[in-house]
């Protein structure tokens, strides 16, 4: 296991990746529902993600939209594979790197043409409603689990090492997420209160009762239920940017709101409506949250792995590490 501090890290590069490859199987798998290979897919799914943007990014949107709509089936067949696809290699550690490439791409492509920059651009959006687009946040756990590089001493070769912590930036990352979040939680028309009662309106059965029970409940407190989300957003990412043990309450208070948002205000991905392209937001703040839990917090040199670490690379006396020969990939 890669060290931190002196202690295993609760999550590697590695393992960062397997779960991106469950989540691109997921995604692949909710392509192959029937409804996706309609024009509905693109009238119904695709071109809404345009509304309130500006020109340029609704145009994207919608020349997207048109694509897709004039062969649904023939695309809509090469997306769903693509993503299979994506996910199987990132399963295997031998191209498990390129497919992080490759997901990167397609993630930024949809992050553009499927969501319409997931509202960004608009400034009517919410994390508690699925801001800043799942795809986007796709690309970042991609980037935080690029494999590190290595040169060996005793040959020109380059390795590439994923059983090591995730990027050390991971925190950075956390906390210009829930920072924008809270900035984008005040901006005029964004209270939490109407964004629920919008999420009801798809949400399934029972979260709906949920969603509409809260929004009953606090509707006498709207301003003050937003200033509050807004408040605790900017802490969890405020508190990603301090040492331990301040960094693991980020991480633990990101992932509560992460799950609250996921479930009152995205419905739980719509995963059950026939019509989902991903599982939301919400499991994959969780994935980034254990990348920042197990990032390193010092600027020390990294402590060697133990020598009888099966798989792991064994130190010279100097405290520099070496890849054991299971744990690299040549390029």
């Amino acid at each position: 296991m890669a060290a931190l501090n002196g202690r295993p890290a609760t999550v590697t590069r590695r393992h960062l990746q397997i779960a991106l490859g469950v989540l691109w199987l997921l995604d692949g798998a909710l392509q192959l529902q029937p409804y996706m290979f309609t024009e509905g897919f693109a009238h119904q799914i695709l071109d809404p993600a345009a509304t309130g943007q500006p020109a340029a990014v609704a145009a994207a949107v919608h020349w997207a939209a048109h694509m897709i709509a004039a062969a649904p089936v023939l695309l809509n067949t090469g997306f769903a594979l693509g993503q299979l696809l994506l996910g199987a290699a990132l399963l295997w550690a031998r191209t498990a790197r390129w497919a992080l490439a490759a997901s990167i791409a397609w993630a930024l492509a949809v992050w553009l043409f499927g969501e319409g920059l997931g509202g960004l651009a608009g400034g009517h959006t919410l994390l508690l409603t699925g801001a800043p687009g799942a795809v986007l946040l796709y690309a970042l756990a991609a980037l935080l689990a690029w494999p590190e590089r290595l040169t060996q001493q005793d040959g020109p070769a380059r390795r590439w090492r994923s059983n090591v912590a995730p990027s050390a930036w991971a925190a950075t990352a956390w906390a210009v997420l829930w920072i924008g979040g809270a900035l984008l939680q005040v901006l005029p028309g964004n209270g939490a209160l109407p964004a629920v009662t919008s999420a009801a309106e798809e949400a399934p059965g029972p979260l709906a009762s949920l969603d509409r029970a809260l929004t009953s409940a606090l509707a006498a407190n709207s301003t003050a239920v937003t200033v509050t989300l807004a408040l605790a957003m900017a802490a969890v990412g405020l508190a990603a940017l301090a040492p331990r043990p301040w960094r693991t309450a980020a991480a633990c208070g990101g992932i509560v709101l992460a799950v609250l948002f996921w479930t009152v205000g995205q419905g739980l991905g719509l995963l059950t409506s026939g019509q989902s392209t991903d599982p939301g937001t919400g499991p994959l703040l969780v994935l980034l949250a254990a990348a920042v839990l197990s990032t390193r917090t010092d600027a020390l040199p990294r402590t060697p792995y133990p020598g009888t670490d099966v798989g792991g690379p064994t130190a010279d006396r100097v405290g520099r590490s070496t890849p054991a020969p299971s744990d690299t990939i040549p390029t």
